[in-house]
């Protein structure tokens, strides 16, 4: 799909902001940015996401703090009602 289908479909721009422990100094928190188009409530790209880092990556979790936005409503898109051309 492109861009403005998936926004049209409900997917909203994701912003997740990801506290982990650093492998080496587990008393030291790290913090990582992941942004994509996901369906609020149940965030099922984040969540997969999130499982790959608990399978794959060494940092232990901390916090994930998740942010969403709407960026267009199909009631922002209308069709052009009329079109003047000149010369």
């Amino acid at each position: 799909m492109t861009e403005i289908e998936v926004q049209l479909n409900n997917f909203r721009l994701t912003t997740a902001e990801i506290f982990y422990h650093m492998p080496d100094h587990p008393d030291i928190l790290q913090t990582f940015i992941w942004q994509d188009y996901d369906l609020a409530p149940r965030y099922p790209v984040l969540n997969r996401f999130l499982g790959f880092w608990v399978e794959k990556i060494e940092g232990r979790l901390h916090s994930v703090y998740v942010a969403h936005r709407k960026l267009i409503t199909p009631a922002e898109i209308r069709t052009a009602d009329s079109e003047y051309l000149i010369h």
